[in-house]
């Protein structure tokens, strides 16, 4: 503002509650002169004041020239919380009306600027900043019954606005509407606005000189003794020995060590839970190293076994008896490696083949037979059906040795066969 522009100006915030009237107005004069730049916030009116004209009060807070004053909830009360709340009577009302415009044009014509500015914000966003406040017991001291009241009235205060526009958003004293769902652009917004709607000069403040300080003439300073001071509460607080410090940083350390014992139960159960799935895995899964390495030793002795049994059938049946040894028939099983020759006597594929040599040289009838190398092609004869005969499987290298024994074929009179 230039030394020679001493208007008056006189702004007007209204709006929803919590629309962000009172950060706006905060952030307009954070850095302008208070001598100069002031904020009206009138409380409910007295008994004594109810009785005045209703204008009275606020003309004793207009601005004198070169200075600025901001309504936080002027005289439009009356078009809005008195309308919907009860506070006056319908007269009352219809009078306000009637006047505003007038009593606004007097201003006017009297050099005063007049700004009017209308907060816009959603229902749920409302609510949103209501419910916040109240969790917050910095700011709880924002939300009045008349707030909370809002919430349920949202339609009422809907219609008392509009109408309130159509009698007084005049065009020598408009209305101006700041969408107000992101408060950071909303104040930018009206400052921006607030800037551009009033004519100014720009003036570069004159530098301040500051002289040296003169030497000292022999004052002495009392000693401090004699005067009472604050105690130095901000450093009991860099301390950590203040009270309330000392409470907060007790619950934050009982909370972390609960947290800690939480933590390490919850490690000390998985790494219990870890340990068995492995044991388990060492008793179902993959044998153990010392049971591998036994079953390594015992394969030879196995595998000579196996020949012997083979072997002795053989001897005690005779060439003729061999010939008509039969497997119970099963299922093909999967060829299995043959172990390697031991001293004890041949292995399982030459007795197997020496025994398919005799069979095809006899050319005796029998039922379809497996053997361990390769089976035999069944065939059938007029005469008789003998039942096959079993001979005991060789053992593979995981099975304990056992005692082989044969059976005499028997036909189906119960007779040997001759």
């Amino acid at each position: 503002m230039g030394q020679g522009d001493r208007q008056p100006r006189r702004g007007d915030l209204r709006g929803r509650d919590a629309a962000g009237k009172g950060s706006a107005i905060k952030r307009i004069t954070q850095y302008l002169n208070p001598r100069l730049v002031r904020i009206a916030a009138l409380p409910a009116p007295s008994d004594r004041e109810k009785t005045q004209w209703y204008f009275q009060r606020y003309i004793a807070h207009l601005p004198a020239a070169g200075e600025i004053v901001i309504f936080d909830r002027s005289w439009y009360n009356r078009a809005g919380v008195e309308r919907v709340m009860g506070f006056c009577s319908e007269s009352d009302y219809e009078r306000f009306l009637r006047q505003v415009p007038v009593f606004e044009q007097m201003l006017l014509d009297d050099g005063i600027m007049l700004r009017k500015y209308w907060f816009s914000v959603s229902d749920v966003e409302q609510e949103k900043r209501f419910r916040s406040r109240a969790d917050d017991p910095m700011r709880r001291w924002k939300l009045s019954p008349m707030d909370v009241e809002s919430i349920t009235r949202w339609e009422d205060y809907s219609r008392a606005k509009d109408r309130m526009f159509a009698h007084t958003d005049l065009p020598s004293s408009p209305w101006f509407v700041v969408e107000s769902e992101d408060k950071k652009r909303s104040r930018l917004n009206v400052i921006a606005h607030l800037l551009n709607s009033v004519p100014y000069m720009h003036i570069q403040p004159p530098a301040v000189e500051i002289p040296e300080r003169p030497k000292a003439l022999g004052y002495a300073r009392p000693p401090r003794s004699s005067q009472r001071y604050v105690p130095d509460h901000a450093q009991s607080v860099v301390d950590g020995t203040a009270p309330a410090v000392v409470a907060a940083n007790g619950a934050k350390g009982k909370k972390a060590k609960a947290d800690k014992a939480d933590k390490a139960a919850k490690g000390k159960k998985a790494k219990g839970a870890k340990g068995e799935a492995k044991k388990g895995e060492g008793k179902k899964g993959k044998p153990k190293k010392a049971d591998a390495a036994q079953r390594q030793a015992v394969a030879p002795i196995v595998a000579a076994a196996a020949d012997s049994v083979a072997e002795l059938a053989v001897s005690q049946d005779g060439p003729e008896s061999g010939l008509r040894r039969r497997t119970t028939p099963t299922k093909k099983a999967p060829a299995k490696k043959a172990p390697a020759k031991t001293a004890a006597g041949p292995t399982r594929s030459t007795t197997t083949r020496k025994a398919t040599t005799r069979k095809a040289a006899s050319g005796t009838s029998g039922t379809t037979g497996t053997t361990t190398a390769r089976t035999a092609t069944p065939r059938k004869t007029a005469s008789r059906t003998t039942t096959p005969r079993t001979t005991a499987a060789p053992p593979t290298a995981t099975d304990i040795p056992t005692t082989g024994t044969s059976a005499t074929p028997v036909t189906e009179s119960g007779s040997n066969p001759s």
